[in-house]
């Protein structure tokens, strides 16, 4: 059976998704300290706007800050993991059915919904509303989640075009 025009195109955005997690997650854990600082501040809200009547909001126990940040890294592996694993099992599956193509797709779409969960909930509406990130501006990460979002949810709209069974 040959290979479908879609699926290389598919497997190699997932891959090159992968990779971006994966370095992100890396990142995190190898500069654990420059990026702790992001986490610490934003949950600190102490570069927001002063006189900002959010400011209760604040979480300014260090455990609980190191807690939320060890999270953001769990998640951030996790998808990269599946990812890598959806990627590496569509590869497998590229001269397949159409029905067996779809199924190797799942953890790809699980790992991608996992990001796009992370980034739009968590750096979005808790770090950019909750917390006011939106309003500091050096520790201001709205843009980067919202193409990051973007991104993640193109890829999900892009994989889950199913393609027509062949005709004989």
């Amino acid at each position: 059976m040959p290979i479908r025009p879609f699926r290389l195109p598919k497997i190699l955005l997932v891959a090159a998704l992968a990779l971006l997690i994966s370095l992100i997650a890396f990142g995190n854990m190898t500069d654990y300290g420059s990026n702790f600082a992001y986490v610490q501040h934003v949950m600190s809200m102490d570069t927001i706007f002063p006189g900002s009547s959010i400011t209760y909001r604040a979480i300014t126990t260090t455990w609980m800050q190191h807690a939320a940040y060890l999270l953001i890294i769990a998640v951030q592996t996790l998808t990269a993991w599946l990812c890598w694993v959806g990627a590496w099992r569509m590869w497998r599956r590229r001269a397949a059915s159409v029905a067996q193509f779809e199924q190797a797709k799942k953890l790809a779409v699980i790992g991608l919904s996992l990001g796009l969960g992370l980034w739009l909930v968590g750096f979005m509406a808790i770090g950019g509303e909750w917390f006011g990130m939106w309003m500091s501006v050096h520790w201001n990460g709205v843009a980067t989640a919202a193409h990051l979002v973007l991104i993640l949810l193109a890829a999900l709209i892009y994989l889950g075009q199913h393609e027509p069974e062949p005709t004989s």
